[in-house]
This record gives C-alpha cells, structure tokens and sequence, in this order.
C-alpha cells in the first residue's frame, strides 16, 4: 500500500503545474486570520500552497507529506516568496515531532488512506499543545455523489478515505468544538479540485 500510495502522489506532483493551484485553501485562510502566529503544521501539504501561506503571514511552519515530488515543488514554492519551510518526506510516525510541538496544526484535503487515518489524527492531537487550534477541511462521505457527477471536482473515489462528523467526533474527543460541520462549497483549487463539493470543516481548541 504505500508504495502504490507514493507512486500515486509523485506522479500527480511531478508535473510542472501546480496540481492544486498555488493559492491558499480559502476556509484556512478564513481561520488563520482569527489567530496569532506561532509553530504550525502542515499535514499531507502537497506542493506547499497553505504551508506556504502560513509562512508569509510569520508561522513558524513545519510539514509533511509522503511524496518527494511535492516536497520539491512546496521548496520551490516557498524560494519564490522568499521563505522557509520545515518539510519532511514519509510515514507520521517516523517524523520525529514532539508532544505539544505546534500552535495549530492544518489538515486541508489531508485523506490518509483508510486504514491509518484515524491513528494519524490521533498522532498529531498528540503533536498539539493544550489551547492549540486544529483546523481541517476535507471532502465528506456525501462527496462521492458530487464526484458521480463532476469528475473535476476530485477528491478520493473509496468512501472509507472521506469524513463524516461523527468520525471527526471521535478523533478529536479533547476538544472545545469551534465549528464542525458538513456543507456544500463549490471549490476552484488548480486542476483538481473544481465545482461543487461536499466538505466536512472543523476547528477544534484542544483543551
């Protein structure tokens, strides 16, 4: 599985254009702006677009993902506005963060695959001091229909990778709810992500 999942990854993030767009996820900048700089983390962040954001508003930003290809285009990212990123490549629990390492930590269309993603959420809620803010955004079980019928609008085809409210209920249990809800937006992210969609997006305050 992760082999195939690497693959799978580099191939999307090799080719010059930006998969995603270069421009920050709108509901996270909505929920960066509510807060004060500080150490942040980006999971599964791709090509760099939010950590790269984050960065230019003064974060202290660190990062992950599985594929080097994104790795490469998120450092070319962040050399074109001049900043810096703490980048890492491979498996979250291999990575080395500490407990209570990060200010806030950024889950945007971060889909592990299905079988250790609820162990990874509960990872990085270890990662997170107390009063920190998790935000998250990522496509719902209900995506799938929006899928069927905009092929552009992207996001995973198996159900057990998308979110419901419950699922996010029960990863982060230790949390003051700030929003948690599901609801149809209608995304314009580069190449794959386009029309409308079905998002889960929460922001919890770990308590």
């Amino acid at each position: 599985m992760e082999n195939s999942w690497q693959k799978y990854w580099d191939e999307r993030f090799r080719n010059k254009a930006y998969a995603y767009g270069k421009q920050p996820n709108s509901y996270l900048k909505e929920q960066l702006k509510k807060l004060a700089a500080g150490k942040i983390l980006f999971a599964a962040e791709g090509e760099g677009r939010n950590a790269v954001y984050a960065a230019r508003l003064g974060w202290k930003v660190s990062a992950f993902d599985i594929s080097i290809e994104g790795k490469n285009k998120a450092l070319q990212l962040a050399n074109e506005h001049d900043v810096t990123l703490d980048y890492q490549v491979g498996q979250l629990p291999e990575l080395g963060y500490e407990d209570g390492q990060f200010d806030a930590i950024a889950l945007i269309y971060a889909h592990f695959p299905a079988n250790i993603k609820s162990d990874y959420h509960k990872l990085l809620d270890k990662y997170l001091a107390r009063g920190g803010t998790i935000i998250f955004e990522a496509f719902s079980k209900n995506h799938l229909e929006y899928r069927m019928k905009n092929e552009r609008a992207g996001g995973p085809r198996d159900i057990e990778s998308l979110f419901s409210v419950e699922e996010l209920r029960s990863d982060f249990v230790n949390y003051e709810i700030l929003e948690l809800e599901e609801r149809e937006v209608t995304l314009n992210e580069g190449l794959f992500h386009n029309g409308k969609s079905s998002v889960i997006r929460f922001v919890g305050r770990k308590k």
